[in-house]
């Protein structure tokens, strides 16, 4: 009821204009796990009254689906192999743009409350002006024995203690916090990169039981021919291949449970945002880094190779003052989309060359401004065995009984599992091709979306696809061709320079001519 009053009051005053930023972004949230986007069963009133005040993306797809190189991504407006971010501890230093930093640039407040896998150590000073992951638990232990199936799967029991004993609600209460205290006239960027439903599949009663099981839609089956070579080993790795379909109905429960909590989490800060009068000057976005398997294929988590709709894709609902309420925008966009939207909602110029399409006019003009024609594409994998998870310059594999000693061990002694990967997405057709030196055509892929939307029977190699096939491999290669480097933004003289030292030392003749007119040296 206060927010509703609010929301009338402010709607009274002025527009100001997109001032302020906030990003709300959960972390492994897939776009087909929320109300809005057509779940028949979780409750996420939340976001879905949000999409009805914003525009929500029904097809935006990552450039990776793992952490680091995924934030990586959307916070430059580049692909992974831009500047080669492939692996989780290659991070953004200071002599790279960002997102934040531009903003940090033009004086905002730049907020941080919860997880980094962003910026490295050197990028902080310049890019963020508070950042803080807040204490607290989100998940519940692990009381499987090692030699339960069970024990490798991520599903814990209930997180102990209440809302407020949890980081993400931490997080999101010092964002809380901050905007009580924010001036009118102060603009800030607020980034709350929070933990849930990152696995282990846990959270806090009563949305931990939130769903029984047993009403959960049929997932995606496990063990379907023509797959990837992962998809077998991370089910062998992790000695789950003898688990039911009962087990993974209840682990995606609570994976819904955790998005139920999310959304939770988010009605408390939109509140806030209007309570405090900031909902006219401020665009809030909601969205992923990646996906999450939660049970669908008898898979959990996520694979650096594996490029599955249910870990590209994500959701993306943007609110922005002054722009179209409740559009749906079908035509496919690129996560890293939000680098120049934002920029260019708040009047900032892009000072760096990169691949993101500035949605601003779809925002605030329709949806029919959106290129429907638009493919997307999305990166994954390791050919240097020291990105791989696990390797011995970091730290080498964990012990048993952490719980991604499967992963790290499978990547270890099955490399080929965990190759290059690259895809291309149209409305129509999905290609994922994989490389390794070992193997030049890997366990690549290829879906017709338009009969097979769940990606359960692949048709690479299949003769009748064989046109559609050869014109998405020369897509994905004329986009490697466009997107592989970025120039320096800032232009050079050539012949610059001189002289130099800028202060010739007394005595010395100064230009040296014993090599021609051109010489331009000093001694």
């Amino acid at each position: 009821m206060i927010r509703v009053a609010v929301v009338a009051l402010l709607a009274l005053s002025p527009l100001l204009g997109a001032q302020n930023v906030i990003l709300f972004q959960p972390d492994e949230m897939r776009a087909e796990s929320l109300g809005c986007y057509g779940h028949p069963l979780v409750k996420t009133p939340n976001f879905d009254q949000f999409a009805k005040e914003g525009t929500r993306f029904d097809q935006a797809h990552v450039s990776y689906t793992v952490c680091s190189q995924s934030r990586v991504s959307f916070v430059t407006g580049w692909p992974t192999h831009v500047r080669g971010h492939r692996s989780l501890w290659a991070l953004l230093h200071d002599d790279e743009p960002n997102l934040l930093k531009y903003f940090k640039n033009q004086s905002y407040t730049v907020f941080w409350r919860g997880k980094n896998d962003m910026l490295a150590h050197s990028s902080w000073n310049s890019s963020v002006t508070t950042a803080r992951q807040m204490g607290g638990t989100n998940h519940g232990p692990n009381t499987f024995s090692q030699d339960d199936p069970r024990y490798y799967s991520f599903l814990s029991d209930p997180a102990v203690g209440g809302v407020s004993t949890t980081q993400d609600y931490r997080n999101v209460a010092a964002a809380i916090s901050f905007l009580a205290k924010q001036p009118k006239d102060a603009p800030f960027f607020i980034f709350l990169p929070l933990l849930l439903p990152h696995p282990p599949y846990s959270t806090i009663e009563p949305y931990y039981s939130m769903y029984d099981p047993e009403t959960i839609p049929d997932l995606r089956p496990a063990d379907l021919p023509d797959k990837p070579d992962y998809h077998h080993l991370i089910r062998q790795y992790r000695n789950i291949t003898t688990l039911d379909t009962a087990f993974w109905k209840k682990l995606h429960a609570v994976y819904l449970g955790s998005i139920s909590f999310s959304d939770y989490l988010f009605g408390l800060l939109l509140a806030a945002v209007d309570v405090h009068g900031f909902r006219d000057s401020t665009t809030v976005a909601v969205f992923a880094d990646h996906g999450d398997y939660a049970g669908d294929y008898g898979l959990v988590e996520k694979w650096p190779s594996g490029l599955e709709d249910v870990l590209t894709r994500v959701p993306l609902i943007v609110r922005t003052p002054g722009g179209v309420q409740g559009q749906v925008v079908h035509s496919p966009v690129q996560l890293f989309d939000i680098v120049p939207t934002l920029l260019d909602l708040a009047n900032i110029p892009l000072q760096h060359v990169q691949f993101g399409v500035s949605q601003k006019d779809v925002l605030l003009h329709g949806a029919h401004l959106a290129d429907p024609n638009r493919s997307v594409f999305a990166e994954g994998g390791y050919n240097e065995p020291r990105d791989l998870e696990g390797d011995a310059s970091t730290g080498g594999i964990p012990s048993k009984d952490n719980i991604y000693y499967p992963k790290s061990k499978q990547q270890q002694e099955k490399p080929l599992s965990v190759c290059r990967a690259a895809s291309v997405r149209t409305s129509t057709h999905k290609l994922v091709v994989r490389t390794h030196p070992l193997d030049e055509d890997h366990d690549s892929e290829l879906y017709d979306l338009v009969h097979d939307p769940l990606e359960l029977h692949n048709v690479y190699g299949n003769a009748s696809y064989a046109g559609v096939q050869s014109a998405l491999k020369n897509k994905l290669f004329i986009w490697y061709m466009e997107t592989s480097d970025v120039t320096p933004w800032n232009e050079d003289k050539r012949n610059g320079g001189y002289p130099w030292p800028p202060t010739i030392p007394a005595g010395d003749v100064g230009m040296d001519t014993s090599h021609g007119d051109d010489a331009h040296t000093y001694f």
